[in-house]
C-alpha cells in the first residue's frame, strides 16, 4: 500500500487533531509540510504547535510558496474557514499547484444549491488541473445527509426524511462551544444570531445533497435557531454557565417540495444534554427510525473522516466532488 504525502492547510484545533491522527497512521500517510498564517505558529516546528511535546522537524511556513518549492504536490488537508466565499482562493490556489483537496469547510460540501457560480468555478479550475475537491466532515459530510441517503437505499419509496442530531457539547472543542452560544446572555445570543455568527453551518447544504440524491426539487428552504437556556449551573471544561444563561443552540433546517415539507433537520447542541443521540427517521415504504445512542463525537468524527477520504479522493477523478460523488469511505480505505 503505497505511502500518501500530506501537507496540512490550516493548524487550529481541527488542524491539530488531523496531525495527531496523520500520526497513528503512518504506513499510509505522510506528512510533509505544514502551512498556517498565524504568525505565532510560523516558524515553530509542527510537532510544538500541536503540543504533542517533540519534534516533527517540519517547520510551519506562511504560504503554500515556501511548500511547492520544497516538495511536489500530492493532497492537501485544508481546515481553515468554513464559509465558502472566504475559502475558494485558497482552493483555486491548491488546485493551481496540483494538489487534490480535501477540506473541512461546511459550506463547500454541496455548493450546487448555494452557491452554483463558484461551485461550476471551482469544478473548473479543479477539472483543468487534474485534481479532486472534496468537503468532509461529520455534519454536513455524513450524519445528517450521506446516512441518511444510505439508509434509504433499502426503500421502495420515500415520503419524507427527518433527521434529528442532538449532541452533549460538554466535551467539544472551546471554538465549538463559543458557536453555539454556550455562556451568552439571551440578548447576547440574540445580537449574534441577528449577525448571522452564531449557528451552525451546513444544514441547508444538507437539505440540498439529500434533495439532489433523492430526485425532490426544492421549492424553498427555511432555518430557524433559538437559545437552549441553562435551567441550573453548569461547569464545563471550558467554561461555566450560570442558569439563565444559554447553554447551546437548537436549530431546525426545513426542505419542502412545493408546499410539502419533505426533509426537516433538527441540530440540537448544548453542554449538558442528558441524552445526545443522532437518529435517522424515514417515512415510506418501509417506514424506519435509526438512533446512534449517545451520538457521535464530532471533533473525532470531522478529523477521522479527512483522514478516511483522502484515499478516495484519489481514485475519484477530477472536479469538485461531493459525499455522493465519491467511492464509498471506511477506515484504513
Amino acid at each position: 500500500m503505497q505511502t500518501i504525502n500530506v501537507t496540512q492547510v490550516g493548524l487550529g484545533p481541527i488542524g491539530q487533531i488531523i496531525t495527531r491522527y496523520l500520526l497513528e497512521r503512518k504506513s499510509r500517510f505522510r506528512i510533509v509540510a505544514a502551512v498556517e498564517v498565524d504568525p505565532r505558529k510560523v516558524g515553530r516546528d509542527l510537532g510544538h504547535v500541536c503540543g504533542l511535546g517533540r519534534k516533527l522537524n517540519i517547520p510551519v511556513v506562511a504560504s503554500l510558496e515556501d511548500v511547492r518549492r520544497r516538495r511536489p504536490p500530492q493532497v492537501a488537508i485544508l481546515a481553515t474557514v468554513s464559509d465558502l466565499k472566504r475559502i475558494v482562493a485558497q482552493v483555486e490556489d491548491l488546485a493551481v499547484a496540483g494538489f487534490h483537496v480535501v477540506t473541512t469547510c461546511e459550506e463547500l460540501s454541496y455548493p450546487w444549491g448555494t452557491a452554483p457560480a463558484l461551485a461550476h468555478r471551482i469544478d473548473a479550475i479543479a477539472r483543468q488541473h487534474n485534481v479532486t475537491v472534496l468537503a468532509v466532515g461529520v455534519n454536513p459530510g455524513f450524519m445528517m445527509d450521506l446516512l441518511p441517503i444510505a439508509l434509504t437505499a433499502v426503500c421502495r419509496r420515500v415520503d419524507r426524511i427527518r433527521i434529528s442530531r442532538i449532541q452533549d457539547a460538554a466535551s467539544r472543542r472551546g471554538p465549538f462551544q463559543k458557536k453555539i452560544g454556550a455562556g451568552l446572555t439571551l440578548r447576547e445570543f440574540e445580537a449574534k444570531r441577528r449577525e448571522g455568527t452564531l449557528r451552525h453551518v451546513g444544514l441547508t447544504e444538507s437539505i440540498s445533497m439529500i434533495a439532489a440524491r433523492l430526485g425532490w426539487k426544492l421549492a424553498r428552504i427555511e432555518e430557524d435557531l433559538a437559545p437552549i437556556v441553562a435551567r441550573r449551573p453548569i461547569r464545563a471544561r471550558h467554561m461555566r454557565i450560570a442558569r439563565g444563561l444559554a447553554s447551546g443552540v437548537r436549530q431546525t433546517g426545513r426542505g419542502f417540495v412545493g408546499a410539502a415539507e419533505k426533509i426537516t433537520l433538527v441540530f440540537r447542541a448544548s453542554i449538558g444534554e442528558s441524552d445526545p443521540r443522532d437518529t435517522v427517521e424515514v417515512v415510506g415504504e418501509p417506514s424506519f427510525v435509526s438512533t446512534i445512542a449517545g451520538g457521535i463525537n464530532g471533533d473525532v468524527a470531522s478529523c477521522a473522516i479527512a483522514l478516511n477520504a483522502i484515499p478516495q479522493v484519489l481514485r475519484a477523478g477530477p472536479g469538485l466532488k461531493t459525499m455522493t460523488d465519491v467511492p464509498v469511505l471506511s477506515w484504513k480505505c
